[in-house]
């Protein structure tokens, strides 16, 4: 199958041995950087329910609902840097291949590195510190949805922008196997999006039940 002269074929079989022939799985920085990935959103949801439920942060900082936020928020921080640095470490290691042509090769990423940190910058910005990193678990609600920059061109912001970095790093460093681990990326936060929205929503649907049942009291 051809459209405009391009063999669709021929494209997925150059892309398949881009892929598969200069990836080392056997790395153990591979398969580190794999499960620091998928930890992060994972434990992060884990313990962001336990909070709700319990409160377990929040008697830690003596009833302190935002210096828990903080405290959570600092730990989340630090274990993104750390997933960032193992995810440096593992392509490293990797078997390095042009990706893009010679005249793109700095100028692609760097331009996707960018608007990828712009779409995360912005997105912190627009929601505070609290409404980043899980404050709405901690009973830090916003009193209204965000609806300007970025989130007036994307749902996701922030998951978008952090997925556009994985795949700038791995054109910058011209690793084959960064390409694969930013699909991986983007599965990953799929999977934590399908259960932090439900959970969100049901945050602010019961301040909204016990506001209308406060006013009606």
């Amino acid at each position: 199958m051809s459209v405009k002269g391009i063999d669709a074929q021929e494209v997925l079989l150059q892309l398949k041995s881009l892929l598969l022939d200069n990836i080392d799985f056997d790395k153990k920085s591979l398969l580190l950087s794999a499960a620091s990935i998928a930890f992060n959103p994972t434990a992060w949801n884990i313990v962001a329910r336990n909070e709700y439920r319990n409160k377990t942060i929040t008697r830690l900082f003596g009833g302190n609902a935002k210096y828990g936020c903080y405290f959570l928020a600092l730990m989340i921080f630090s274990f993104g840097m750390l997933r960032d640095h193992l995810y440096q470490q593992a392509l490293l290691e990797q078997p390095k291949q042009a990706i893009l042509p010679a005249e793109y090769a700095t100028i692609v990423p760097a331009a996707l590195f960018g608007l990828g940190q712009l779409f995360v910058v912005t997105s912190t910005w627009q929601l505070g510190v609290t409404g980043t990193f899980l404050g709405d678990y901690f009973g830090i609600l916003m009193d209204a949805r965000v609806e300007g920059f970025p989130f007036n061109v994307l749902r996701d912001p922030m998951y978008v922008g952090s997925t556009m970095c994985f795949v700038a790093t791995a054109l910058w460093y011209e690793r084959p196997a960064g390409l694969l681990i930013s699909v991986y990326v983007y599965i990953v936060y799929l999977i934590a999006l399908r259960f932090e929205g439900p959970w969100t929503d049901m945050i602010y649907s019961n301040r909204a039940a016990e506001q209308k049942k406060a006013k009606s009291s």
